[in-house]
């Protein structure tokens, strides 16, 4: 007769009946710690059955009644694994409700908040328009304009958004698109000479690249060695 080796709990015997095989494969895969624990009470029984009388011990009795310990702490544990697999699966569903609900709603509120935030400008160009009919001077007008380009500059600052360092700079293709090139003597090889349009960066990524023309120098032809 084999004995049983209780120091690996996956060699022990698995009772078959009231289809707890798929409870013993979640045991296995989900809970080893529990899995230690029943070990621990399915010993402890067996001990408790052992202690009885000689005459107690017919074999049939004992199969039945170490069948129904353990059958009926399956039944229970089982019962309780169910329970929280369910309110689980309820609060799953839940929160796929209301993660849609709340993306939603924090996008519409950084739309409000940006929408407020242009809004000043808004009125400020409007105003700029109205004095431009009347003004005498045009250096009004252009002071108007400067006002409503930096209050621009500054909503936009405070959404880590900056403009492009380009005229003056070394051409950076990271930074800088070149629309053409131009050669001037008096500036450095691969210098931006001109900005086309501004470029801008957002959180340090590059949004839009600066427009630019650079400077390329021709090439000095070498002098020919006599023959």
């Amino acid at each position: 007769m084999k004995k049983t080796d209780k120091s690996n709990p996956k060699k022990q015997a698995k009772p078959k009946s009231n289809g707890l095989e798929i409870f013993y494969d979640l045991l296995d895969l989900l809970l080893p710690q529990n899995k230690e624990f029943l070990q621990k009470v399915l010993e402890e029984k067996e001990k408790q059955l052992k202690s009885l009388k000689q005459e107690e011990k017919d074999k049939s009795k004992y199969t039945i009644e170490v069948q129904k310990e353990v059958n009926s702490f399956l039944e229970g544990y089982a019962k309780t694994f169910y329970t929280q697999y369910q309110r689980l699966s309820a609060d799953y569903a839940n929160f796929q409700k209301r993660v849609p609900k709340q993306v939603s709603d924090t996008v519409g509120y950084e739309k409000e908040k940006i929408i407020k935030s242009l809004l000043p400008v808004l009125d400020n160009f409007e105003h700029t328009l109205q004095i431009a009919h009347t003004a005498e001077n045009i250096e009004v007008v252009i002071k108007g304009i400067r006002i409503v380009y930096d209050q621009m500059l500054d909503i936009l600052k405070s959404y880590d958004v900056s403009q492009i360092k380009a005229l003056g700079e070394k051409f950076d293709p990271a930074l800088h698109q070149a629309m053409m090139q131009r050669e001037e003597a008096d500036e450095e090889e691969d210098v931006v000479l001109e900005e086309f349009q501004k470029g801008y960066r957002l959180n340090g990524r590059v949004l839009r690249p600066s427009k630019v023309v650079v400077n390329k120098q021709a090439e000095k032809e070498k002098p020919q060695e006599a023959e």
